[in-house]
């Protein structure tokens, strides 16, 4: 598969205050939410089919933890924990400095609505969030990355 970004096909927004930056894409998709989730739950095939990560080790399941490297930082592994599982619904992972939510709820018929919600911060968040690259284009990639590939694998069924 192609790993081609569909533009004007979603829009991250990003909220900044003093300790703390929210950023945020949704993005409709012609798929079943089953198609979807066992693309955002299945480590061994995130490079194939997603253009924002280089690698990504270990299980995808609740209290299990990860090791993800993006391509915003190929050099560093983010050592995150599973801390929310709802099959189909909502998956959250992160570590002490923030967190990642996906969600997947009710669309116009016949499709899904996923979005993607990541906060990051605290008390020394000031003092680095300089340091910390914009996530918009990264984020607006995974959305479309897992659009493609869950409106593709649709289409083969």
């Amino acid at each position: 598969m192609s790993k081609t970004l569909i533009a004007g096909s979603c829009k991250a927004t990003t909220q900044r205050s003093l300790f703390s930056r929210t950023t945020s894409v949704s993005i409709d998709i012609d798929a079943d939410p089953s198609v979807i989730w066992a693309l955002l739950t299945n480590t061994s095939d995130y490079p194939r089919w997603n253009t924002t990560v280089v690698s990504i080790d270990g299980k995808i399941a609740l209290g299990e933890k990860i090791n993800l490297r993006s391509t915003l930082d190929p050099k560093r592994t983010y050592k995150l924990k599973i801390k929310e599982w709802e099959p189909n619904k909502k998956l959250v992972w992160g570590d002490a400095m923030g967190q990642r939510v996906f969600t997947l709820s009710n669309g116009q018929p016949g499709n899904v609505t996923f979005t993607m919600t990541e906060k990051i911060g605290g008390p020394l968040f000031p003092l680095f969030a300089k340091m910390i690259p914009p996530f918009n284009a990264s984020f607006e990639q995974f959305a479309t990355s897992l659009k493609q590939e869950a409106e593709t694998i649709m289409s083969a069924r």
